[in-house]
């Protein structure tokens, strides 16, 4: 739904306002680029791009997580990172190499989000060099932050990969569901309950 017809758009406006990209915006660019926007829910377990596909839409997080999952042919996941308000979700770099997407998109919980397509998103860039900086270096954040979360899970031990997770993201431990979290640091539900009985976490 586009953002002038819902209810609450002084509410959207702001948060978009607030979102690590689009705070480098003027109003003037922020009323350009909101008629390109629908405001968009997923309810939890929902794919919003699915890994092997052509990249389809850029996302700006109003509510709730969403997780990056790297699938192999056998099926087996790993969750390469979480994201959640204020914060994007994006497969820019697949769209612009003109590559499939090596990875999915999936909402943890339920999710709000403004989104647009790529293509309009990438237009929009181009005309607002300032945003398109901010943008390709929040990418380019997100690419070393994926990077350093696969090298710790080879690196440190069960308890070092939790620390290494509250120091980094301490604001979503209660809110990611335990096995997603397991799942992440590359443990089962079981150790992680104990390391939680031990005051690890």
């Amino acid at each position: 739904m586009l953002i002038a017809n819902l209810s609450n758009p002084v509410d959207i406006r702001a948060r978009l306002r607030s979102n690590v990209v689009l705070q480098h915006l003027s109003d003037a660019d922020l009323a350009e680029l909101e008629p390109l926007l629908t405001v968009a829910e997923y309810a939890k377990g929902a794919t919003l791009e699915r890994q092997g596909d052509k990249s389809v839409d850029q996302y700006f997080i109003f509510d709730g997580i969403l997780k990056r999952v790297v699938a192999n042919p056998a099926g087996k996941e790993m969750i390469l990172r979480f994201a959640a308000e204020s914060e994007i979700e994006t497969s820019y770099a697949a769209w612009r190499l003109d590559t499939p997407i090596p990875f999915s998109i999936i909402a943890v919980r339920p999710v709000r989000a403004a989104k647009l397509s790529m293509r309009h998103w990438g237009q929009f860039m181009d005309s607002h060099p300032k945003v398109k900086d901010a943008f390709e270096l929040e990418v380019m954040r997100l690419m070393s932050e994926v990077m350093g979360h696969t090298i710790t899970l080879h690196l440190l031990d069960a308890p070092g990969r939790v620390q290494r997770f509250l120091r980094k993201h301490s604001e979503l431990l209660e809110r990611i569901p335990k096995k997603e979290l397991a799942s992440y640091l590359n443990l089962t539900p079981e150790t992680l309950s104990r390391l939680k009985q031990r005051g690890k976490i």
